[in-house]
C-alpha cells in the first residue's frame, strides 16, 4: 500500500522516531499502525508509544461529589473559550448534581432523564444552554462511582479541568490521600491498578516485543529470557498504578504509601478532555514549512 506524508508523520509523533525509520518501519509492515510501532521498537529506536494524538476537541471535565455517590464527566465544546464562560460552569455543575442524584447507565440515558428527576430533559437543558452560549455543546462521557461511609474519594482536576481522575479508596476516610493518589494518576496515567488486571494477551504481546528487541541487540540467547523478564518488569511498573514510583515522593512506591495509610486502590478512572477523538488532520507540508520559519 501507498504510504503517506500523513501517515509517517503520525508513526513519528508515535513513538518519536526519525522520519526515513518511520517510512520504513511502514513500508515493512504494510502500513499497519501497530505493526510499525513495534517494528521500531524491536529494532530499539523507539520506545513503547505514550504520546497522545493531537485531538480537535475542547471542553472540560468536572466531579461532583455527594455523600457516598461522585459523578466524573467530559463536556465538549468548539473551542477552549467556552470552558471559562460563566454559564458554562454554570451547565457543568447542573450536570454533575443530575448525575450523582440519578446515576444513569449510560449518556443516552441520561440525556433523556428530567433534569434532576423534573422538568426538561437533559437534552434540552444542554440545547437551551448552547443557544445561549452560542456553540456546540456535548455530554460525552460519564461514570458515577459509589463508597461505603468507611472509604475516601479522591477528586482531582488539573490545568482547570483539562484532566479529571476520581479515585475510590477504602480503609480510609481521609480524603486527602485519595486526593494525592488521584493527582499521581493524572500525572503518570497508569492504565490498571495492579498487574493481576492486565490481560495475558498483552503481557505475551510485550513478551514477544521484548524478546525479539533483545535479539536484536546480539545478546546471547540463554541471558535473554532473563533480560526479558526484568524488561517486563519495568513495563509492569510503567502501566501499574500500586507499582508506579509515587510522584509526591518518588523513594516510595504508590502501594507503600497506600499501605502505610491503612487503604487500598478500589478504583480510579481518569478523563483527558478529548482523548481517543479524531486528530486534527493538518497539511503535512504546510507544518514541516512552519518549523523551518521559526
Amino acid at each position: 500500500m501507498a504510504i503517506t506524508a500523513q501517515m509517517v508523520k503520525e508513526l513519528r509523533e508515535k513513538t518519536g522516531a526519525g522520519m526515513m525509520d518511520c517510512k520504513k518501519a511502514l513500508q515493512e509492515t504494510e502500513g499497519d499502525m501497530d505493526s510499525a510501532v513495534d517494528f521500531l521498537r524491536e529494532k530499539g529506536i523507539a520506545k513503547a508509544a505514550k504520546k497522545a494524538d493531537r485531538i480537535a476537541a475542547e471542553g472540560s471535565t468536572y466531579i461532583e461529589v455527594d455523600g457516598n455517590v461522585a459523578a466524573l464527566f467530559e463536556v465538549n465544546t468548539e473551542t477552549d473559550f467556552v470552558a471559562k464562560n460563566e454559564q458554562f460552569k454554570n451547565l457543568l455543575s447542573e450536570l454533575g448534581k443530575h448525575l450523582v442524584k440519578q446515576k444513569p447507565a449510560d449518556v443516552e440515558e441520561a440525556l433523556q432523564q428530567k433534569l434532576h428527576g423534573e422538568g426538561d430533559t437533559l437534552e434540552s437543558f444542554i440545547t437551551s444552554a448552547i443557544a445561549k452560549i452560542g456553540e456546540k455543546i456535548s455530554l460525552r462521557r460519564f461514570v458515577v462511582a459509589e463508597k461505603g461511609d468507611n472509604d475516601a474519594f479522591g477528586a482531582y482536576l488539573h490545568m482547570g479541568g483539562r484532566i479529571g481522575v476520581l479515585t475510590v479508596l477504602e480503609g480510609t476516610t481521609d480524603e486527602s490521600v485519595a486526593k494525592d493518589v488521584a493527582m499521581h494518576v493524572a500525572a503518570v496515567n497508569p492504565k490498571y491498578i495492579s498487574r493481576d488486571e492486565v490481560s495475558q494477551e498483552e503481557v505475551e504481546h510485550e513478551r514477544t516485543v521484548l524478546k525479539q528487541q533483545a535479539m536484536n541487540e546480539g545478546k546471547p540467547e540463554h541471558i535473554v529470557e532473563k533480560m526479558v523478564e526484568g524488561r517486563l518488569g519495568k513495563y509492569f511498573e510503567e502501566i501499574c498504578l500500586l507499582e508506579q514510583s509515587f510522584v509526591k515522593d518518588p523513594d516510595q512506591k504508590v502501594k507503600k504509601f497506600v499501605e502505610s495509610k491503612g487503604a487500598t486502590v478500589k478504583s480510579f478512572v481518569r478523563y483527558e478532555v478529548g482523548e481517543g477523538l479524531e486528530k486534527r488532520e493538518e497539511n503535512f507540508a504546510d507544518e514541516v514549512m512552519n518549523q523551518v520559519k521559526k
